[in-house]
């Protein structure tokens, strides 16, 4: 069955919704001083439920990957674990307002990075829908103070390795097993999470065995579950199958959207709301999602490269 872009871009949509309602269950989750663990032991914990779940199911794929399979869902897994290691690190050095923001120059990075590593040139649409998306995550997520920190250095750091990942999935995505790809790459965030849960914390927290025999808060048990099944295992199975099917600088603007869920979410379970520029910079976000899919310069030399991916 042929998958249409914006059929493409309403399940990514739907995966950032996912992304979004994780944002205050982990919250809760890896708060230590009311019965949380450590943050990357719950990294660890969601990315190994999530590799057991796709193995479980796709066992004979990833076996039947070759060589090269593999080495490109390691580099991927590389980056989604470095994007997710450098945010952890950089927001315990600057605010979470500044730490949302920069994590959000991913949509500026992708078009930029696009050109230099697969050559394709993103459309004046695209480039007009990435700079309204980017004014509008300043209006959600930046304070008043900009002199940059330790911390925001790190957190730009996270930006990059999530734009290499999404741009590392459309250029091999088309060319490998999909499924297999999205298995390995959880499978290494797994392995290089528990690595940094070791390294950073030695003996304390509960191990690796505490996945299998956990008995802890609810809290805690909820958000492993929700993060592991629905938003690793399931939204990166759909990410990997559906981003041959659009556009790195479309996926990047759909991705934007997940501090406007995360907004959603917070208000809906633990009664968080935004000042009046917070809601102003959601609707320019969604508002740079639709000016990317607008053809207002005729065709759209990204859309037509998607064409010719193979998968298609």
């Amino acid at each position: 069955m042929r998958i249409r872009t914006w059929q493409a871009d309403a399940l990514l949509l739907a995966v950032t919704a996912v992304w979004g309602a994780t944002f205050p269950v982990v919250k809760n989750a890896t708060d230590l001083l009311h019965g949380g663990v450590p943050t990357y032991w719950f990294l660890a914990a969601r990315f190994t439920l999530a590799t057991v779940l796709v193995g479980l199911f796709f066992w004979r794929r990833v076996k039947a990957a070759p060589l090269r399979t593999w080495a490109a869902g390691a580099l991927i897994g590389c980056f989604l674990f470095a994007g997710y290691a450098f945010q952890t690190f950089g927001i315990a050095h600057t605010t979470s307002a500044r730490a949302g923001f920069i994590t959000g120059l991913s949509v500026v990075l992708v078009p930029a990075l696009t050109v230099i590593w697969l050559r394709r040139k993103p459309s004046p649409g695209a480039w007009l829908g990435v700079l309204t998306a980017t004014a509008g995550l300043a209006l959600l997520s930046l304070n008043a103070d900009l002199m940059p920190t330790y911390g925001d250095f790190l957190v730009f750091l996270c930006a990059i390795a999530f734009a290499l990942q999404i741009i590392a999935i459309s250029r091999f995505a088309g060319q490998h097993d999909p499924v297999a790809l999205a298995v390995i790459q959880i499978g290494v965030a797994a392995v290089l999470s528990w690595g940094m849960h070791l390294r950073e914390a030695g003996t304390v927290g509960p191990g690796v065995a505490g996945v299998l025999w956990w008995s802890g808060p609810a809290s805690v048990t909820a958000a492993w579950l929700i993060c592991g099944v629905l938003a690793t295992a399931v939204a990166f199975l759909l990410q990997n199958v559906l981003q041959p099917h659009t556009t790195p600088t479309h996926t990047a603007l759909i991705f934007a959207a997940e501090p406007v869920w995360g907004a959603i979410f917070s208000f809906l379970l633990l009664g968080e709301t935004l000042p009046l520029r917070g809601y102003v910079g959601g609707a320019m976000i969604l508002a740079g999602m639709l000016l990317a899919e607008l053809p207002l310069w005729g065709a759209r030399p990204d859309a037509d490269a998607v064409a010719g991916q193979p998968g298609d």
